[in-house]
């Protein structure tokens, strides 16, 4: 666990889960689950894209071993002792080629390999005194106004796919509470931009900036469910989905 996510403060996906129920996040806080091989894929690839100058800080290829012969155990063990996170060499190469294609479109390099990267930001919420957090993958100043950038992995950048992607995965609340933290922590009111690129080859990628109305339905959002959040932690009541029978029509 690193210090970010030590910090005792509300993120993003804490609200996604209340969103779905209290209850739904009262289980998760509860009940943490360990990290898929997915996520721990993508955590390495916006580690390599966004920062690559510090990646084999943390990680440690993993080469195929064959752990029968005495120098294939021997190499596995120094990978264990190192201390880092091992990635395969399979997975090191499908990352070079998603990096590689990032730096090929001009308007996504400039907002991703450029500026701030992975700074934690915490402030309190005003109305409900919630601590909350987040870390933007990158602050940065293109084309004379300041962003906050978001890289994010899809199955598809087709026309109407990553739209879909924002609603399932509430990409609206993360645009919205992360432009609110960087306001109430540095008086910058920032644009926001997704850039999406598809995780098969050719790995391609595309750039979506959000207009206000995005942002602020996102802002209102994350007013919506701190406010619930808040409300759960005073009473000690956490309630799942309403009680009243629905009818299909």
């Amino acid at each position: 666990m690193n210090q970010y996510d030590n910090i005792p403060a509300v993120r993003r996906s804490d609200l996604w889960e209340i969103r779905k129920s209290p209850a739904h996040y009262l289980y998760k806080v509860t009940h943490p689950e360990e990290p898929t091989a997915a996520l721990l894929f993508g955590t390495a690839a916006h580690k390599y894209i966004l920062e690559p100058d510090t990646f084999w800080d943390d990680y440690i290829e993993m080469p195929k071993i064959d752990r029968r012969t005495k120098a294939g155990k021997e190499e596995y063990q120094r990978i264990l002792e190192s201390g880092k996170t091992p990635i395969s060499t399979d997975d090191l190469a499908v990352i070079r080629d998603m990096d590689a294609q990032i730096k090929a479109h001009p308007v996504a390099a400039a907002l991703l390999k450029t500026g701030r990267h992975e700074v934690p930001i915490e402030w309190t919420d005003e109305k409900t005194g919630e601590k909350c957090k987040c870390r933007p993958d990158v602050i940065t100043e293109f084309d004379g106004e300041d962003w906050i950038v978001d890289y994010k992995t899809t199955t598809s950048c087709m026309d109407g796919a990553f739209e879909k992607s924002c609603k399932m995965y509430g990409y609206k609340l993360q645009a919205g509470m992360y432009s609110e933290g960087v306001f109430c922590s540095t008086f910058n009111d920032c644009r926001f931009a997704f850039v999406a690129q598809e995780k098969t080859p050719p790995y391609a990628v595309r750039v979506y900036t959000c207009d206000e109305g995005f942002r602020l339905e996102g802002q209102d959002m994350f007013h919506e469910l701190i406010g619930i959040l808040h409300e759960c932690k005073e009473s000690g009541n956490w309630p799942g989905y309403e009680d009243e029978v629905l009818y299909g029509e």
